[in-house]
Parts: C-alpha cells; sequence; structure tokens
C-alpha cells in the first residue's frame, strides 16, 4: 500500500512541500496529494499590488503539478481529526469528504488579524488574502481624488500597501498610523530612508498612534486623535488559521502548532506544520516570525525530514536562519535592510532602484520556485522503507 501524504493548503509553503515531496519520494510508494480551496497559487507578497489595480500571472495548480503525480484537491478544509487521522473537506459544489492520511502537512497559513478592535472588521479592508485585496481593489477604484485612505499599522505589509497605493494614486490623501515610530526596527539607514521615500510619496504618518476604533469615516487612536479615512487599510498583523485550535494537536495560544526542529508535532508526530501555522523556534531561541524568509526553509526541512523517516535515511539538522528583511516601497523604491541570524537590523541596508530590482528578483525567485516543482527531479527517487510504507507507519532514521 502507499503511504498517504496530504498537504493542506496550497500557499507558498504548502506548494513547495507538495513539489519537494513528489522530487524526493518514488511515486510507486507515496500518493501526495494537495488540498487547497482555490485552483490557483496567490502570490500573497503581491497583493498590495493587486489591490492598486496591476494584475498578476495566473498560477493554476493543474499546470503546476502535472505531470508530478501530485493529486489535486480543490476543496475547503472543515476540520481535522488528528486521533483518526482524517481530514473534512467541502468542495465548491458542497459535497462534503473526508480523507484519511498517514502523514499530515499542515500549511494551512494565517488570516488577517483584526487584533479586536471594535470597528476594525466591520470597516476594515485587509490584504491577507485574495479576495480582500480584490475587494479593496474594488473600493480605491470608485474613490475621488483627495479622498483620504488610512493604512493601520507599520510593519512590512502596511509600509508597502501604504506606498503602493500612494504611488499608484497619487491623487488620494494617503496616511499611515503605526503603534510605535516609522520604520523603529530599521537601521539608521532603513529608518531615514524610509522616511525619505514616504515624503516623496506624500504619505503622511501618525507615529506611536494605537488605533482603538475604526468606523466608516475615520479611524481614533488611543491618545484621542480622530483621523478622517474614507477607506481602513488593516495590516496589523497575522492569525493563525483557527482550524488547528480546534483539533487535539498541542498549540499555541495563538493557535500554532508546536512543533521541533523538523517541523514535527510535538502532540501527533504525524503531523508537521509549516509556514504561519507553526511555531519554531529560531536562532537565539527566538520563535520564527511569519514570514516566506522563514516558511519556505521550514518547509524544505519539513519535506526533507519526512523523507529521511519514510526512506531510513539521516535527518536534516541544518538551522534556519534570517538574512534580510526585503521591503517595496511602490514599483521604483525599496529597502533591503541586512539582519542578523535572529532577525535583528545591522548597519548595512540596500536602498533605492537597487533594492527594488532585489526585491522584484526575490518575489519572482519565490513564485517560480512553486511553479517549477520538479526542477532537477533526480532520475531515481528515494524508495520508502517496507515498514513505513503501510499506513501510519514511519521508519525512523538514525541522526
Amino acid at each position: 500500500m502507499q503511504h498517504r501524504i496530504i498537504v493542506l493548503g496550497g500557499g507558498y509553503t504548502g506548494a513547495v512541500a507538495a513539489g519537494r515531496l513528489a522530487r524526493r519520494l518514488h511515486r510507486d510508494d507515496v500518493a501526495i496529494t494537495l488540498v487547497n480551496a482555490e485552483p490557483d497559487f496567490v502570490e500573497r507578497v503581491r497583493l498590495h499590488q493587486l489591490a492598486v489595480g496591476q494584475d498578476l500571472r495566473p498560477r493554476p495548480f493543474s499546470e503546476i503539478f502535472a505531470g508530478t503525480g501530485v493529486e489535486l484537491r480543490i476543496a475547503k478544509v472543515t476540520g481535522v481529526d488528528v486521533d483518526r487521522k482524517a481530514v473534512a473537506v467541502v468542495d465548491a459544489n458542497g459535497g462534503a469528504e473526508e480523507l484519511a492520511y498517514d502523514t499530515l502537512v499542515y500549511a494551512l497559513g494565517s488570516v488577517w488579524n483584526d487584533q479586536g478592535v471594535p470597528g476594525a472588521a466591520e470597516h476594515g479592508y485587509e490584504i491577507a488574502s485574495r479576495s480582500g485585496a480584490l475587494r479593496l481593489r474594488e473600493r480605491l477604484a470608485g474613490l475621488d481624488a483627495g479622498q483620504p485612505v488610512v493604512v493601520v499599522g507599520g510593519g512590512l505589509t502596511g509600509l508597502e500597501a501604504a506606498s503602493e497605493i500612494a504611488e499608484a494614486r497619487p491623487d488620494l490623501a494617503v496616511t499611515l498610523a503605526t503603534f510605535g515610530g516609522l520604520g523603529d526596527w530599521l537601521s539608521d539607514k532603513g529608518r531615514g530612508h524610509l522616511r525619505k521615500v514616504f515624503g516623496e510619496l506624500g504619505v503622511t504618518v501618525h507615529e506611536h498612534a494605537a488605533v482603538t476604533a475604526v468606523e466608516a469615516d475615520r479611524v481614533t487612536t488611543a491618545d484621542g486623535r480622530a483621523i478622517t479615512s474614507a477607506v481602513t487599510v488593516w495590516t496589523t498583523g497575522f492569525a493563525a488559521h483557527p482550524i488547528a485550535k480546534a483539533t487535539a494537536l498541542e498549540v499555541t495560544g495563538t493557535g500554532q502548532i508546536v512543533v521541533d526542529s523538523t517541523m514535527r508535532s510535538l502532540s501527533h508526530p504525524d503531523v508537521y506544520a509549516v509556514g504561519d501555522a507553526a511555531m519554531a523556534m529560531g536562532p537565539g531561541d527566538k520563535p520564527l516570525r511569519m514570514s516566506c524568509a522563514s516558511g519556505v526553509p521550514a518547509t524544505w526541512q519539513a519535506v526533507d525530514a519526512i523523507a529521511a523517516r519514510l526512506t531510513g535515511g539521516k535527518l536534516p539538522s541544518t538551522s534556519i536562519r534570517y538574512f534580510n528583511q526585503c521591503v517595496s516601497l511602490g514599483r521604483k523604491e525599496g529597502l533591503i535592510q541586512y539582519v542578523t541570524a535572529d532577525d535583528r537590523a545591522v548597519s548595512a541596508a540596500l536602498t533605492g532602484r537597487l533594492a527594488a530590482l532585489y526585491k522584484e528578483l526575490v518575489c519572482k525567485s519565490a513564485a517560480w520556485g512553486v511553479a517549477n516543482p520538479t526542477l532537477g527531479l533526480p532520475t531515481r527517487r528515494r524508495r520508502v522503507v517496507r515498514e513505513a510504507a503501510q499506513p501510519g507507519q514511519v521508519a525512523e532514521a538514525s541522526a
């Protein structure tokens, strides 16, 4: 019998996981299924571009995984029973089904986080999903010149959204409201460049402005400021997809699955969690942040560990570390902040047009890696150890 591997979620980490598994394991020994609610891969790191009217290249999973042996199931995950090793799904026609697995790769990622702020969910616009970006796109397209747009959140997503909107619609009054100082985690050079670009784009910045309420025409801050807004874009971070928290898996208070260094669940060893869904520790014993920068390397680690345990190979021991933070500031400007292994800014930073090109190359490379899952496919993929090929059994490799 084939060992059944189900990958939940077709974002960067889920798509990479399915492709890398197909590259590592012999298709006669494993049945790999990718479950995703949409038929196309979504470049999440470009959703701020989609929101301002730019069109993104379609990347159908049917083309990406053609000839790889990966089975596609276009369906929404409604539940996971980790004790019975079953996934409940509903397809586009409303048909419910249960899928059994021997190994589960949980890559459902994250959703936008309204932080419990009154009115944020009702009046805010998010760009954490394709549907959210398209909704914002329609709203921005209907705005008249001079109308105010407020971006709440000074992290990477907020910086990219504010600059993209300001560049694409210079006729709008774009404001950024941030809890701390503008780019206060960056180096002096990085902060200076960020302020320069925002000044050139005409973005008004409200620093140390914790937003405590969102209404249809304004946001209110903790210190009593009322900032007029025709559209409020909410970018205050992400929350783990809620499915995991409803299972018997060991999760954090925020719903992330607790894993070891191979991304294996501490409570259920037949489950691996990757990307935003996982609580994994990085250099300096600090949790890896929700990002492609940590999610994709963590996925490589997880897949190589799965392959090693199934085939009797050696477990991976590469540590995940950071090198830089890449920020697009519109289509013509960018910021590459170099960081330590544990993600702390150093003095060096790349800025300007060259940084914009660097960021574009990073985005294209990430999408290319998803779109070419089996490039460099070895002529002989590794065979699963016979004992591990039976459902529910995994051959443990020596470290």
